[in-house]
Parts: structure tokens; C-alpha cells; sequence
């Protein structure tokens, strides 16, 4: 009798309630404080997040300037969804698009001074409410936890994660 050499492969085993709960409760937790913060960006400042994030982007920035691709990248956002987010932060006068300097094929998306002014204007606020929702919300050990969960879930998602 000649032995078996081949494994059955293992089944892969489904999340049990507990941990499905824990899940459903991240999700829908992350999603109510990124639904609050938006909210209350919105409000105070009239910027939306996806306003608020090109804004963030370009203002640490060489020159307050990028390349749109560079832009996408850097936010984690389709070039499709970018251009438009772009035409509307134009129309309001938040930012400008310019011929690139390098490259004559390429366009950089610069801070306008008044977008620049409208960013500086939600900063204050919009960092008191992630200090008032998420920091205050937790002690210190569970603010390290946290970080640590994020860190092992980007871990595992791979490098397409590092926004």
C-alpha cells in the first residue's frame, strides 16, 4: 500500500458571530465618526473631506504645487474622480490648474491663496473635533491599541494601502 503524500487543503473557516460583531461595530463605528467629522467640516467651513484632503495634500507640497497624478496618489483617489473633484475646486476659486513647468504635457494643481485661506480657517476646527470624537474618546493605552490594529490591518492589505 503506497502512503498518501497529498493534503486535503484546510477549509478556510468563516468569522464566528463574535468576531462578526466586532467587525459589523468597527465598520459601522469608523463610518458614524468619518459621517460626524464630514458633517461638522462641512458646516464650519464649508469643505467637504475630499475638499479638505487635496487641500491637506497640496499644502505640504513643495510650493504649494503638484502633478495630478502625483495628487491621486497621494490621496488615494482615481485620476477620473480627482479631475472632477478639481473642476469644482476650481469653479470656487480653492485651487488653480497650471501648465507644468517640467513637462509640457502635464498640468500641476496649485493651493490658490484662497483656498489656502479657507484651508487654514477649517484646520482649528476640524482638528478639535477629531481630538473631541476619536482622542478624548479613548485612554492612552487603547489610543496605542488602536494604532496598533490600524497598523496590522495596512500591514495586511499591502502596500496599495499606504494613504
Amino acid at each position: 500500500m503506497t502512503e498518501n503524500t497529498t493534503r486535503p487543503r484546510p477549509r478556510r473557516q468563516l468569522p464566528t458571530a463574535d468576531e462578526l460583531r466586532i467587525w459589523r461595530d468597527f465598520i459601522e463605528t469608523a463610518e458614524a465618526l468619518r459621517s460626524e467629522l464630514a458633517s461638522r467640516l462641512q458646516s464650519e467651513s464649508s469643505l467637504s473631506p475630499g475638499d479638505y484632503a487635496v487641500m491637506l495634500a497640496l499644502s505640504e507640497a513643495p510650493g504649494r504645487r503638484m502633478r495630478s497624478s502625483d495628487l491621486a496618489a497621494t490621496i488615494g483617489w482615481e485620476r477620473s474622480r480627482l479631475s472632477h473633484h478639481l473642476g469644482r475646486m476650481e469653479r470656487r476659486g480653492l485651487i488653480r490648474r497650471e501648465e507644468c513647468a517640467t513637462d509640457s504635457r502635464g498640468a500641476e494643481v496649485v493651493l490658490d491663496p484662497t483656498g489656502a485661506e479657507a484651508f487654514r480657517g477649517a484646520t482649528v476646527p476640524h482638528l478639535r473635533a477629531v481630538r473631541e470624537l476619536f482622542v478624548d474618546a479613548l485612554t492612552s493605552e487603547q489610543l496605542l491599541a488602536a494604532a496598533e490594529v490600524a497598523g496590522a490591518i495596512r500591514a495586511r492589505l499591502g502596500p496599495s494601502s499606504d494613504v
